[in-house]
């Protein structure tokens, strides 16, 4: 049986450890045994990946930068929050913020690529409430944004 670091290699993945927050916020709260993960941008090592859901970018590109945003919640849960991801009990919530038009109206399906992917590597785990939003804007013009809540052992 693959671990969940072994799950997230086989995407491509590594963990990486976040770079410290810009503001007056920290990337991880906890209460109990419960973890609240701080919104986290669609980026890469090469920066960050911005545009906007039906004008620059597409569904699958926005699928994409989602599950980018979905490992940095991941990497955050195991830096930050000093748990390892084979800790995790639950993820109870994940919240996806859009980049898009206001005519765009596929968010849900952006959301996918940070669902999948949670639940690709975590397994049932990982399987999660969720909401996702189309928003004007976000940081550093990212296309997506990812937060999370999850209950670890």
């Amino acid at each position: 049986m693959s671990t969940p670091i072994e799950k997230l290699r086989e995407y491509g993945y590594e963990l990486t450890r976040p770079k410290p927050p810009v503001a007056s916020y920290i990337p991880v709260t906890r209460s109990g045994n419960i973890l609240y993960v701080s919104g986290q941008i669609s980026s890469t090592e090469a920066g960050v990946v911005t545009g906007l859901l039906g004008d620059t970018m597409n569904v699958v590109q926005g699928g994409n930068a989602a599950e980018l945003a979905a490992v940095k919640v991941l990497s955050e849960i195991v830096y930050s929050g000093g748990v390892e991801l084979s800790q995790i009990k639950r993820v109870l919530k994940l919240t996806v913020f859009v980049a898009s038009t206001s005519e765009f109206a596929e968010q849900h399906l952006v959301a996918n690529g940070a669902s999948n992917l949670i639940v690709g590597v975590l397994g049932d785990v990982g399987k999660h409430a969720r909401a996702a939003f189309g928003v004007a804007s976000l940081p550093l013009g990212a296309a997506v944004e990812v937060e999370a809540i999850v209950e670890i052992q």
